[in-house]
């Protein structure tokens, strides 16, 4: 697995890690914007993928079995969380992230995972585990009024964010349209897509935020060009699971 990726996912563990390491057990229990969901369950969260991913990665046929047991599974882990809190949680968090770099240490590309849609490869996997560690991170810093977390990891982001787009429509039921949508972005400096006539610009935090659903696009500064880029933003989903909608604007909230 290339190396520069894991870095940056073992770099946003770590600076998640620091804000929940602080923390005293009544503070883990504070609500998120997440509906539903406090600090604990936003870690529980990524404990428990961050473990099944590990099972992926060295027990395939396992993870593939346990499949229908997923609702199940999760839920245990979320429970269990909050009986033991935040600081027993934190232990596990840190050993499931631990195995799962070292699980992928030795997979080259070519090696297909299986995962929840289809089998990805362990830098498609890893990138995809850091955008999850970046958002559901992004919840918790919500939740205790911190800045959102800004660095050049924010390219790994808005690039999963980008290739999303047909997983965007079809999560939905909705056929893909034709045509491409041009991504230019700022601090960090990224360009994808060819399009010139639909285009999203703007900062690489404003797209993270809006392509994880963590913020209203609305409540950003990207300016969109053309009718595939406003569609595409009105339904951009990073990451795998049910469509949601996302944040309303905060001016309504």
């Amino acid at each position: 697995m290339p190396g520069d990726v894991a870095a940056d996912l073992g770099a946003e563990h770590a600076e998640l890690d620091a804000v929940v390491a602080a923390l005293d057990e009544d503070a883990w229990e504070r609500p998120t914007p997440a509906a539903g969901w406090t600090i604990v369950d936003c870690v529980a969260h990524l404990r428990h993928f961050d473990g099944r991913a590990v099972l992926a990665a060295t027990e395939p046929d396992r993870f593939l079995a346990e499949l229908s047991l997923e609702g199940q599974l999760v839920t245990e882990t979320h429970q269990r969380a909050h009986a033991r809190g935040g600081a027993q949680l934190l232990a596990e968090w840190r050993e499931a992230r631990d195995a799962l770099l070292d699980a992928f240490s030795s997979l080259g590309d070519d090696v297909r995972v299986p995962w929840y849609g289809p089998p990805m490869g362990a830098r498609s996997f890893i990138t995809a585990r850091l955008m999850e560690t970046w958002a559901h991170g992004q919840d918790v810093r919500d939740a205790l009024g911190l800045d959102p977390l800004h660095s050049e990891r924010l390219r790994h982001v808005a690039f999963i964010g980008w290739r999303a787009r047909p997983f965007s429509y079809r999560n939905r039921g909705l056929a893909v349209p034709d045509g491409d949508v041009r991504v230019e972005l700022t601090d960090p400096h990224v360009v994808l897509g060819e399009s010139t006539s639909d285009v999203v610009r703007g900062s690489a935090l404003d797209f993270a935020l809006v392509v994880t659903q963590r913020r209203h696009r609305d409540d950003t500064s990207l300016v969109v060009e053309g009718a595939l880029a406003d569609e595409w933003l009105s339904i951009a989903q990073a990451f795998a699971g049910p469509p949601t909608d996302g944040r309303s604007p905060r001016a309504t909230a």
